[in-house]
């Protein structure tokens, strides 16, 4: 049996726009503002996907569902990492686990970290856990820049 490893980072600043609303994890935080991207710019399912399709040595996210194609302008990323699963899948492989790290102050995301474990599960279709990190006031994100999220993937094949 082969096992692999892959890591996925992702990060994305606030949005000016005010209709933006924030997306991580499969989650809405209605009540904060959204992050800029040309999805969703759901950082926690982008870093997700990243790790499974590195895993599984098939490039990144931007070669799959690239940033200026109109096709995945406001996609759902939790939409776009179930497709890079089933990509993933289509190679021999089988997700073994994701185990994904956010970065930043607010929102809270312990309130909700089990809804958005199970839906980025059920994108998956293995277990995907969450965490969440505070900046303690270090670098760009802790002067409340932006959004950053770490991902590691399992992937396995006979």
């Amino acid at each position: 049996m082969q096992v692999r490893v892959g890591l996925g980072v992702d990060l994305h600043p606030w949005s000016d726009d005010p209709s933006r609303e924030l997306r991580l994890g499969g989650v809405t935080f209605s009540d904060q503002p959204g992050l800029a991207g040309h999805s969703d710019a759901d950082a926690v399912a982008h870093a997700c996907t990243d790790a499974l399709l590195g895993a599984a040595g098939m490039g990144d996210i931007g070669e799959h569902f690239g940033d200026t194609d109109p096709q995945w302008a406001g996609a759902d990323s939790v939409g776009l990492l179930a497709e890079a699963t089933r990509r993933v899948r289509a190679e021999g492989w089988e997700p073994g686990n994701v185990d994904c790290s956010v970065v930043l102050d607010a929102p809270r995301l312990a309130p909700v970290r089990r809804e958005m474990a199970a839906r980025l599960t059920a994108a998956v279709g293995a277990p995907v856990t969450v965490t969440g990190r505070r900046t303690e006031g270090i670098g760009a994100l802790g002067r409340g820049e932006g959004v950053a999220a770490f991902a590691v993937a399992v992937v396995t094949r006979d």
